[in-house]
Formats: structure tokens, C-alpha cells, sequence
């Protein structure tokens, strides 16, 4: 996959941060000529240091999405855009609903203008959530299951998606939307709780603190190891054929919150209990999901390769050598 991009010029927004540093590392690697924006909006986990070893080979613009005027200077002459800036937290999005308004929705409006005012032949892979089905009716979720979300992040990337939907269909410019599902791996923010569950049980178990499960652990999750998702994005990126379209990812083996502490435990040593959920984190928890990814493997033969077992051996390992987090 990496040979499809060698020499395009590949624009990553949001590539300071988890998902979108993990995807320049590739590109670079692949031998593309990537430029990153991102503007390093303080506790979103954007850092100059995830891009250690290619940053001389990258061009990076410290720059707000939502600026046109920026904008549309930088997104001149790419072939693919990868729309990875925003707001993931779907606390935060309900403390402050307003920049996460301004951030998910101003920030991709603004991106596909300055597209149609100056580069319109190019295409975007934007990342979505699962978040904007809401509370499952029933699983696996395929795209067919009504949306529907319970938090003010999960409205945002919503809206954000008939953006992408509307300027595809009226102005021609391609997209495809890709709906992750709980994303780990090396270089994920572990210093922030509101950025979900997975982080915070990282770094606890990296720091021999005690995992608190909300609940009675029994919830169920499927999570994609960062490499895969990377994948799945640079296929969106290369097929023409899921252009304008929308898209699960997913894994075949979902897991319960439980399952994922005791595995955790069998690699590194600390404490666990379940507790009751905080009022507020229970007004917009969505239960269990576990999305159908069958279209998006149709599409493209994308399948995750990496196991719960192995992601999280592979995720802690490289933190523990990375010095890069809390470790005994």
C-alpha cells in the first residue's frame, strides 16, 4: 500500500496528533511528500515530538483549520487530504459545546472551501466516529442503523459528514468518511481522561494505579490497534470506488471493558475495581457496541490484523521503551 503514495503530495490535518502522526510515519515511509497542519490547541495531544525521526522530512504548518485565509494558502497542490483535526473528546464536547462546534464543524467547512476555491481535484479521507450512532438498537452496527447520538461531539462529526456528503455531491468534491471505533496504539494521548476509557487504563496499569471500570465491566467494545486504522485510511485514500461514501471500521473479536483490564494485567502489575458511573458519564455512555465493517472489507479487503491480545502488548511495550508515560 505504501508504493501507491510514493511521490503524491499528502496533506495531514491533525498530524501532530495520535491517529494522524501514526499516518504521516507511514506516508513518509511510503515515499510521500507530506505536509502536516496542525495547530496545537492545548490537551488535544497534538506534539511535535510523535513525528521524532521524519520531522526533517515533513513539511509542517502551525496553523488553525479554521482560518480560510491560512487554509487556502496550504491546501493548494496536494492529491490527498487526510482530515484528521478536531475534537475527539465526548466529555469535553459537552463542557464546552461551543468549541467543539467550532472544531469539528467550522474547522472541516472551512477545509472543503478553501478546497473548492483552489483545489478541487484533490481528495479527502475525513475520520468520523461510531459516537454518531449513539446507543445501539441492536449489534453488530452496520451503516444501515439509524443515527442517533447522545453527546454534543457525536451531533458535531454528524453534521460534519453531510459537509463532506454535500460538497462531494454538489461541488464534486471526493471524499469517503470513515467511522472509527475505539483507536489505541503507540503515541495515543495517555495524559488526558477525557479522551476515553482506553487511554486512561494505559496509563493507570503503565503507573501500578488502580483501573476504576465504570460499571460492572461487562460493557462490550471492539478497539482497531493504530496500524490498522492507518490502513484502512490510506485504502480509502488510494480506491477510487468508496469515494462518496460512508464506512464502519471495526474488529472481529469485541471485548469487554473487563476483558481489557484483565489482559492488561497479565502484562503489567496493578490494582482494579468496578465502580458506579459518575451522573454525567452515564447521561451519554451508549452501552455496548460493535460495529460491522463488512462493507468497508468488501470495498477493499481491509481486515484488522492485530489482536486485542497482541495490540495491547505491542501498545505497552512501546511506551515502557519509550519512557514516554508513567512506568515502574
Amino acid at each position: 500500500m505504501n508504493d501507491i503514495y510514493f511521490g503524491k503530495r499528502v496533506l495531514v490535518t491533525g498530524g501532530l496528533g495520535f491517529i494522524g502522526s501514526n499516518v504521516v510515519h507511514r506516508l513518509v515511509e511510503g515515499g510521500a511528500e507530506v505536509g502536516v497542519i496542525d495547530s496545537l490547541v492545548s490537551g488535544h495531544g497534538g506534539n511535535l515530538e510523535n513525528l521524532a525521526g521524519v520531522l526533517d522530512q515533513v513539511n509542517v504548518s502551525i496553523s488553525d483549520i479554521r482560518d480560510m485565509d491560512q487554509m487556502t494558502h496550504l491546501v493548494k497542490d496536494y492529491d490527498i487530504v487526510f482530515s484528521l483535526a478536531g475534537q475527539v473528546s465526548h466529555s469535553e464536547s459537552m463542557r464546552d459545546p461551543l468549541l467543539d462546534l467550532s472544531l469539528n464543524c467550522q474547522g472541516q467547512l472551512t477545509l472543503l472551501e478553501a478546497l473548492r476555491r483552489c483545489n478541487r481535484d484533490t481528495k479527502v479521507v475525513y475520520s468520523s466516529t461510531r459516537q454518531v450512532y449513539g446507543r445501539p438498537e441492536d449489534i453488530p452496527v452496520d451503516e444501515c442503523h439509524p443515527v442517533n447520538p447522545v453527546d454534543t461531539n457525536g451531533i458535531h462529526k454528524m453534521a460534519a459528514e453531510h459537509y463532506f456528503s454535500h460538497y462531494y455531491e454538489v461541488f464534486g468534491i471526493r471524499s469517503v468518511i470513515l467511522r472509527l471505533t475505539n483507536t489505541y496504539g503507540p503515541r495515543m494521548d495517555l495524559e488526558n481522561d477525557s479522551k476515553g476509557f482506553l487511554g486512561t487504563f494505559i496509563r493507570k496499569a503503565l503507573c501500578g494505579e488502580t483501573v476504576c471500570i465504570f460499571g460492572d465491566g461487562s460493557q462490550i467494545r471492539d478497539l482497531n490497534y493504530v496500524d490498522d486504522v492507518v490502513e484502512a485510511m490510506l485504502l480509502a485514500g488510494a480506491i477510487d470506488s468508496v469515494d462518496g461514501k460512508v464506512f464502519n471500521l471495526g474488529h472481529p473479536e469485541p471485548v469487554s471493558l473487563q476483558r481489557i483490564v484483565d489482559i492488561l494485567q497479565t502484562l503489567l502489575e496493578f490494582p482494579s475495581k468496578t465502580v458506579p458511573f459518575p451522573v454525567q458519564a452515564k447521561a451519554i455512555d451508549i452501552g455496548d457496541y460493535w460495529g460491522d465493517y463488512s462493507r468497508y472489507r468488501s470495498e477493499t479487503n481491509w481486515e484488522p490484523s492485530v489482536s486485542v491480545e497482541e495490540g495491547l502488548y505491542r501498545t505497552v511495550e512501546w511506551y515502557q521503551e519509550s519512557d514516554s508515560a508513567c512506568v515502574q
